[in-house]
């Protein structure tokens, strides 16, 4: 959506080809399971020069962020640009751009671009666990679907659930299930550190990690002056420490038999899970039973009803298994050729800026630098595209874009070990990133917003003078941005 608008503005013919029937990614009602909820508040969750609506809560929920997005497109004039429910199948490279195949309801057709969006997000492809006896639990009555295929609470009412899996939409959609549910019970292969929304004191989540100084409080690739004080001064070990114990004894993790293994900072990997309010309250209850350390093995089917096995050997009846188990960063419908040119030898995509791809041409992603505060970083993306394809930004020679790919990749691999959803995250360095970006494009941001960002979280709108649109002499072609 954000490069939908800011394209558009600056002269581009664009046009959106997504295979959902509605706007909003994630929040698609398509998908969008119960529980769903923004990780940030209102005040930070938005595009800068579109506040989130007066009367929305402090927290959205899924529909409210998809009202949010179709919003946005209503704002902006965006729907003549979309074609929804429109899958691209197929996106070949030709000299003068790409030449497209999209499905939507009359058939395939062709079409071409001259530079193409890759805009189909890093939660795009939902993963599920190979579980032998499948079929034998589905013929004793069992129901075995992915987190973001489960829609309706009314299923689960009266009935035993499994979860597999312990982040955010785990929990989220556990919590949801237990009030409806004769016996919830979360399979957890590793229990994760997770970051309460509030811990009272005027300290918050946002203040955390939407804030120089809590992204300061993590160590990265090329430490700056904060952070080497940080160190000098001992603080980052020692309020790291007391922050872990201030979560531990507010979600009463040591009671509960939640402890996590490991430090608090592993909490910003390739996402920053937040506790689902609620679930610790449900576990207390026995509303929720949380097997940690432990997989689900098999689905089990018979003339007792279906079940699955844990890999500690208990039995557990099943009636429904929701695999809260993550997604692939796919890109399925470009060519072979160019799937192996995206990406290195372990499957972590080779992105400038997480956006430019050094060896093919006429191609861009948006929505790979994910992030804390998402929308932004999307935003100011999109004008990192704007200005590539205007002339306003030219890139480094291919050979310090790729030592600079490699240095940043082989720095996250070992920082998360391995957990950085395949290159396409910038967490928790989000500001960082926006940085790097507005520096590229010679607009950063000023001065006084910057200081201001140091204790208080990120407010998008001031950006919005620095993102202002500007319509530039551009050619004629569509610029297609392929959603899904």
């Amino acid at each position: 959506m954000a490069c939908a608008k800011v394209l558009s503005r600056a002269g581009f013919p664009v046009e959106v080809f997504d295979r959902a029937p509605d706007v909003g990614g994630v929040w698609s009602a398509t998908r969008r399971y119960p529980g769903l909820r923004a990780q940030n508040s209102k005040f930070t969750y938005h595009f800068s020069d579109h506040p989130m609506p007066e009367d929305f809560p402090r927290w959205p929920d899924g529909q409210q962020m998809q009202a949010y997005l179709a919003g946005y497109v209503h704002e902006f004039g965006l729907a003549e640009h979309l074609r929804l429910g429109t899958e691209v199948i197929a996106a070949d490279p030709v000299d003068s751009g790409w030449l497209l195949e999209v499905r939507d309801e009359n058939g395939v057709r062709r079409t071409s671009c001259d530079h193409l969006i890759v805009a189909n997000g890093v939660f795009s492809d939902p993963v599920m666990p190979a579980l032998s006896g499948a079929s034998a639990f589905r013929a004793a009555g069992g129901r075995l679907c992915h987190v973001s295929e489960f829609h309706d609470l009314e299923q689960v009412r009266d009935r035993s659930v499994v979860v597999i899996g312990y982040g955010q939409s785990a929990t989220d959609v556990a919590e949801a299930i237990s009030h409806f549910a004769d016996d919830t019970s979360v399979v957890a292969r590793k229990l994760t550190w997770k970051m309460p929304r509030t811990f009272g004191a005027g300290v918050d989540y946002e203040r955390m990690l939407l804030t120089r100084m809590g992204e300061a409080h993590f160590r990265s690739r090329e430490p700056r002056r904060a952070e080497r004080l940080l160190d000098r001064l001992s603080l980052r070990e020692a309020n790291m420490d007391l922050l872990q114990e201030r979560v531990t004894r507010k979600l009463r993790l040591r009671e509960l038999g939640l402890l996590p293994e490991g430090k608090f900072e592993d909490i910003a990997t390739s996402s920053a899970s937040l506790a689902t309010e609620g679930f610790a309250e449900q576990v207390d209850a026995g509303r929720i039973t949380v097997h940690r350390d432990t997989d689900v093995t098999d689905l089990i089917g018979g003339q007792h009803g279906p079940a699955v096995r844990l890999s500690d050997g208990t039995l557990k009846l099943a009636e429904i298994v929701v695999c809260a188990t993550g997604y692939r960063q796919e890109v399925p419908f470009l060519t072979p050729f160019v799937r192996r040119s995206l990406t290195d030898e372990v499957g972590d995509f080779r992105l400038y800026r997480n956006i430019l791809p050094v060896e093919i041409p006429n191609l861009t992603f948006a929505g790979y630098n994910n992030s804390n505060v998402s929308t932004l970083n999307a935003e100011v993306g999109a004008h990192w595209i704007a200005g590539l394809l205007t002339g306003k930004f030219v890139p480094p020679m291919p050979e310090q874009m790729n030592s600079e790919i490699d240095e940043r990749l082989s720095w996250s691999r070992e920082r998360t070990d391995g957990n950085h959803a395949h290159g396409a995250t910038v967490i928790p360095f989000s500001l960082s990133n926006i940085d790097e970006m507005l520096d590229d494009l010679r607009t950063p941001l000023p001065l006084t917003s910057r200081l201001a960002q140091w204790v208080r979280p990120v407010r998008p709108a001031s950006y919005r003078r620095v993102l202002r649109d500007r319509p530039l002499p551009v050619p004629a072609a569509p610029a297609p941005i392929a959603e899904g």
